[in-house]
């Protein structure tokens, strides 16, 4: 979430109305029903994720151990196999 400077959006006269209720400090204003957006898909971490995990699933299948693929992509023995687990499915 990044922060804007409500001078900087909204018409000086929504300005001066906010500031009569809530004066200097920050104001979180939720997405509108309908436009929110799940964990890691603004800023793109639920894709690569989802890419990794297609790697590793990938890797495993080709022959790789789970060992290796721990030590490869820095996880444990057992997120790998959790994550071997969620691509057979």
């Amino acid at each position: 979430m990044g922060y804007k400077k409500a001078s900087d959006v909204l018409p000086n006269e929504l300005v001066l109305i906010i500031q009569e209720y809530f004066d200097g400090d920050y104001l979180y204003i939720p997405r509108k029903k309908g436009n929110e957006l799940s964990w890691g898909e603004k800023n793109g971490t639920k894709r690569a994720l989802k890419d990794r995990n297609l790697s590793i699933f990938h890797h495993y299948i080709n022959g790789a151990t789970k060992g290796q693929l721990a030590k490869e992509y820095h996880l444990s023995i057992k997120s790998i196999e959790r994550i071997i687990y969620q691509q057979k499915e």
